[in-house]
């Protein structure tokens, strides 16, 4: 009986998409059988790179969250809470036929794409497979981006075997990361930005307003990772609030959509008043 993939990442069901990346860093790392001879390190590697290629992908994981291993199992026609479905294309292509028996709404395909070779996973990850034998070194070389380069993709020109090349990063690179191209490895070097904090696909701005408009409401022009946004502060508005404008924060990097920018309100507080400001709030008595 396989083992629940929770357990094995040794995360909780709450975990966010970073914990469950750490953790694979981790256990990958640690059984790899290149650097862990143990007779069942091999065994372990592969069960490690099943729970993270699920957990990572949100309709996997959802689907796994409610149906467990049967999500994955071709032998577990008639499952899924006893609703109805076709298997398309091999153990792994599930098309229901009920809107209401579809865990994720409506009428629709989602191809579940079984489980990719382990060694694949690890070197998308790594960027190396350890092993001199599973094919030719590949070059790696070091990008530096800017945080909305890294944020919103680029262009870079680059010298590669004595010729020059331009090479497009994808959107949604992170600092650290290790993109494999055909020929070649680039390492992401994401410089700290001002502005802007990453925290999984979130991007997060500290934003100052003054006490007059949190007092009074007003409509401020915020960055976003695009162009500036105009949005309404709500009279009364506390410090610290969190503004979450939906899908504009960073594209993942493999495919699944955007997340989300927040916007931080801090208030300014002015630390030199009048004798006339000061009376004024006085009689505000706020």
């Amino acid at each position: 009986m396989k083992r629940d993939f929770y357990e094995v990442l040794g995360v909780n069901k709450g975990s966010g998409k970073d914990e469950v990346k750490s953790a694979y860093r981790k256990m990958a790392m640690k059984f790899h059988p290149d650097q862990n001879k143990e007779p069942d390190a091999e065994e372990k590697f592969k069960e490690i790179n099943e729970a993270y290629e699920v957990l990572s992908n949100e309709q996997k994981r959802s689907a796994y969250d409610q149906y467990g291993h049967a999500a994955f199992d071709p032998s577990s026609a008639g499952g899924f809470g006893g609703h109805t479905y076709t298997n398309q294309n091999g153990p792994f292509n599930y098309t229901y036929t009920s809107s209401g028996g579809n865990p994720f709404g409506g009428n629709a395909d989602f191809d579940f794409g079984g489980f990719s070779n382990p060694f694949d996973i690890f070197e998308q990850f790594f960027g190396t497979s350890f092993s001199q034998n599973r094919g030719p070194k590949i070059t790696t070389y070091r990008v530096q981006l800017t945080f909305l380069e890294a944020a919103n993709g680029v262009e870079k020109d680059f010298v590669i075997d004595g010729q020059k090349r331009k090479v497009k990063i994808p959107a949604g690179v992170d600092d650290g990361q290790r993109v494999r191209f055909k020929e070649f490895i680039l390492y992401i070097d994401v410089l700290p930005d001002k502005v802007f904090k990453r925290e999984g696909n979130d991007a997060f701005v500290n934003f100052n307003i003054t006490l007059t408009q949190a007092i009074l409401g007003d409509t401020i022009e915020v960055p976003t990772l695009q162009k500036p946004l105009k949005i309404k502060i709500k009279p009364g508005t506390q410090p610290n609030t969190l503004i979450r404008l939906k899908d504009k924060g960073i594209h993942d990097i493999n495919g699944y959509g955007y997340g989300d920018l927040y916007i931080r309100l801090t208030i300014e507080i002015p630390s030199r008043l009048s004798s006339h400001q000061k009376n004024l709030l006085k009689q505000l008595d706020l």
